[in-house]
């Protein structure tokens, strides 16, 4: 069956500028237009936007899918089944979140009590999923299951009050790392006050610390570009910054 642009759009539930804006950008161009310049899209069109939404659904950037779906080793039954599993995984996280928002309505009713542990416990495990989703691999791979698991169980029996801390550990690494990024210098007193934050924070989700295992996750930060783009979002060439002043305060020297 063929579409215009018109109706693949309501087909969709997107909007005929998108469909255009696709058809710019090369990722999804129509399969021939009709003598009266319409773009008319057949099946393989539809195959190929049902793909492109299943990725914008899962938070993948337009550059990425169309280098993903114009792969010649791109194989659509198989990307389904990763798709199912990630939607899986989503559905589970929402669960959570569900399953908490019913329990905090029925502690405010007066109907069951909650302790300030359950309160959190859905946040946890979306925050320990979302690593998994983005960094398990790469994580695993390097230190090894047994170590990720007991990071990952610590963090979900954290009381409120370390989770909070937790938080805030996160936000005054970033501060102070901006300011001391202005300075130029990872030797500097206020990188280095920035680089032992980071030590505070990591200790809340690691059963140990040792400078070896800081350093290493250091220079990942540089080494994978997930990481870099996250500290360099505040300023290009933080995740450098922060790499060279955990170096030396973990006295691991390049």
């Amino acid at each position: 069956m063929e579409y215009t642009i018109q109706k693949l759009g309501q087909l969709a539930g997107i909007s005929t500028r998108t469909l255009r804006y696709y058809d710019e950008i090369g990722i999804l161009k129509p399969s021939r237009i009709n003598s009266s310049g319409y773009r008319i899209y057949g099946q393989n069109e539809v195959d190929r936007l049902q793909q492109i939404l299943f990725f914008r659904e899962l938070g993948v950037s337009l550059e990425s899918i169309k280098e993903i779906i114009s792969a010649s080793s791109f194989d659509r039954e198989k990307v389904l089944k990763e798709h199912r599993e990630k939607l899986l995984e989503k559905r589970k996280q929402l669960d959570l979140l569900i399953e908490n928002v019913e329990k905090t309505i029925s502690s405010t009713e007066g109907k069951i009590k909650m302790t300030d542990k359950e309160k959190f416990e859905g946040f946890k495990q979306k925050m320990i999923d979302d690593n998994e989703k983005k960094y398990g691999k790469e994580i695993r791979g390097k230190y090894g299951d047994e170590v990720v698991d007991q990071s990952n169980q610590k963090l979900k029996n954290m009381t409120q009050e370390q989770y909070a801390e937790m938080e805030r550990l996160s936000a005054d690494v970033i501060e102070t790392l901006k300011k001391a990024f202005a300075t130029g210098d990872p030797a500097e007193e206020l990188a280095q006050k920035a680089a032992d934050l980071h030590r505070q924070w990591l200790c809340y989700s690691w059963n140990s610390y040792s400078k070896e295992a800081h350093a290493g996750v250091a220079q990942m930060y540089v080494d994978d570009e997930r990481f870099t783009a996250y500290y360099d979002a505040e300023q290009p060439g933080m995740a450098k910054f922060l790499r060279d002043a955990i170096f030396i305060y973990t006295g691991m020297k390049k």
